[in-house]
């Protein structure tokens, strides 16, 4: 016998012949085990359903859904086959977003691998991650107190197909419990609370689940982050983070005492002091730095399957406060770039892990490719928005390098996944670098070859010739007399080691040396003094003095070596050596002054 189906309205006929089409289905949750992981500062809700096909025919797919209320903090959901006993992994299943008419909420809608007969039943999974809904209660909170939140859910499954069978289970970060919500009678042990089961219960059924609980976990959340990701065909890949990072939990109240905070353990315990970045495992040349300049708290450590950074900021962050820092790498091209012929692909990670169980309100991740590349096309595991290309410019580059901009919100660990960006690149591009540096400097040495063998003087200057050759004499002098002064030097360091020696043979080795040497650079020094003669320059005296003082120098200095075999031999007592050594100083001194200062006039 058929009925008559009367609606008051057009959306309440909508919805209702929305619902019949879900009836006829035929898709039922014959048992659901639902858990809420509340231990951290995301909610993340895995939910095992047993979904039976009921209906006369087979399905391809079902719908997840999720509440209103929760809704704005979706931040990612995933569906998998439940693994059977002898596989290692879950099959991953493809989600697309959907609408119900006539339902507020958010909708999926989830293929199957294969068809769900009528009659058979089919074990999945659904995991959900919700961003920024534990709400600090209170707000705001000294340092000596512990933070307090609170988590409002559904006691329920809300799905759009009834369900026979439904358990919670609610996993908090401690096991201070203030109130939570009883329906069913609900059991509690230390830090898990246990719902259920619920029998029948009707499609899109909500009743609220509310739990005021202790949790000092690590209430971090990255506002913004920009990821810049540089391509070189020479072999680097280099990676720099600008992240601004802030403390979402209870604000802090009143004064921080640092002493109270590092004298005792519990003093701002939902504070955080530093946590650890990953990076993969061929990063080089980290840095780690702020608008002061580089942080030398933090800690790297080289692991077999990854680098960990312990980023440590300059002051711990309570709730409320904020940091700013940059952190770069360098990467070998080979592991993520692949190339056949002129086509090239570049997997990397979309994201990288920053800390455990991180939020990121907004992400931008620029990547910069050689310049040339063309026919670009970008992967990602998930949607992002793309914005419009740029153009970097850097050192020896011509028409500028493409940029890829595209960006991300509300971001968790489980987005980090591969993307692949796809180009075309001609090699001999890669010439053009090196051909540049070698065109600028054949420009510039044929640019001061030919200003220095070309003569612009509209006559010649013979006087401006003849001050040219006295400067060169003169320097060459100069330079002579500072090594002749050095000889002397070395001498006075051979006189030193036969008083501790007494080697006779070293001393008398020293004395034929400083003999030659003398005898070349004075004939030298003759020389450019002729030199300067015969241009006519009044200069060829004062060397000429130079020679006569250093004359007077060298008896000196061999007088001085032979005060020094009087003292070895016994024949001078050592105070009258050190009395005659004294004088024979001094008038070298005032000598070698009196040349510096001939020297100084030249």
């Amino acid at each position: 016998m058929l009925r008559k189906i009367f609606c008051s309205s057009l959306p309440t006929c909508v919805l209702l012949m929305y619902g019949l089409h879900l009836a006829a289905a035929g898709l039922v949750n014959d048992e659901v085990k639902r858990t809420v992981d509340l231990s951290t500062h995301l909610a993340k809700i895995s939910a095992e359903i047993l979904l039976a096909n009921e209906g006369d025919s087979a399905v391809n797919s079902f719908v997840v859904a999720l509440e209103p209320e929760l809704a704005p903090h979706l931040a990612y959901v995933g569906a998998s086959v439940k693994a059977k006993a002898d596989d290692e992994n879950d099959g991953h299943l493809e989600l697309s977003e959907t609408t119900m008419p006539g339902q507020s909420g958010k909708f999926f809608k989830v293929g199957l691998p294969s068809s769900l007969a009528a009659g058979a039943k089919l074990r999945v999974k659904v995991e959900t991650v919700l961003s920024h809904v534990l709400r600090p209660f209170p707000t705001q909170i000294t340092q000596a107190e512990r933070q307090l939140v609170v988590f409002q859910g559904n006691h329920y499954l809300f799905s759009p197909y009834p369900t026979r069978s439904q358990s919670s289970k609610v996993r908090l970060a401690s096991k201070t419990v203030e109130t939570y919500t009883k329906l069913g009678n609900p059991s509690k042990s230390e830090e898990v609370i246990e719902y259920g089961p619920f029998r029948d219960v009707a499609a899109f059924s909500q009743d609220t689940m509310k739990i005021h609980y202790e949790n000092n976990s690590p209430f971090l959340t990255i506002s913004s982050i920009t990821r810049i990701i540089e391509v070189s065909h020479w072999g680097n890949i280099a990676v720099e983070e600008t992240i601004d990072l802030r403390h979402t939990g209870a604000i802090l109240k009143g004064p921080f005492s640092r002493y109270d905070y590092q004298r005792q353990s519990d003093s701002g315990i939902s504070s955080v002091k530093s946590f650890k970045t990953i990076l993969p495992a061929s990063a080089q040349d980290v840095y780690y730095r702020d608008e002061i300049g580089n942080i030398s708290t933090s800690h790297l450590q080289v692991l077999e399957d990854s680098v960990e950074v312990e980023v440590r900021p300059r002051f711990p962050l309570f709730g409320g406060w904020k940091t700013h820092y940059i952190i770069g790498y360098n990467l070998p091209s080979y592991e993520y770039l692949y190339t056949l012929g002129d086509q090239y692909a570049l997997k990397m990670r979309f994201v990288d892990h920053v800390y455990d169980d991180q939020v990121i309100d907004s992400l931008t991740v620029k990547l910069i490719l050689p310049e040339g590349a063309r026919n670009i096309h970008m992967d990602t595991p998930y949607s992002v928005e793309r914005d419009t290309d740029q153009l970097h410019y850097t050192y020896l580059d011509t028409f500028g390098r493409p940029v890829l901009v595209a960006t991300k919100n509300n971001m968790v660990e489980q987005h980090i996944q591969d993307m692949v960006v796809h180009y075309t690149f001609n090699k001999i591009l890669m010439l053009q670098e090196p051909l540049l540096v070698v065109g600028a400097f054949y420009i510039l040495f044929f640019t001061v070859i030919i200003y220095v063998r070309l003569d612009f003087s509209i006559t010649k200057d013979p006087a401006a010739e003849v001050r040219m050759k006295v400067a060169s004499i003169t320097e060459q002098v100069l330079t002579l007399v500072n090594k002749r002064l050095g000889l002397y030097r070395h001498m006075d360091e051979v006189v030193n080691r036969y008083k501790q020696t007494r080697d006779a043979g070293a001393l008398n080795g020293g004395r034929k040396t400083l003999e030659a040497d003398h005898r070349t650079l004075t004939n030298d020094i003759n020389s450019l003094q002729a030199r300067l003669k015969a241009e006519g320059s009044d200069l060829a005296e004062k060397v000429a003095e130079v020679q006569k003082l250093d004359g007077q120098v060298k008896d000196l200095v061999c007088r001085a070596s032979q005060e020094a075999e009087r003292l070895v031999a016994g024949k001078v007592k050592k105070e009258a050596y050190v009395e005659n050594d004294k004088g024979l100083s001094a008038k070298r001194q005032d000598l070698v002054s009196r040349i510096d200062r001939l020297l100084d006039a030249l």
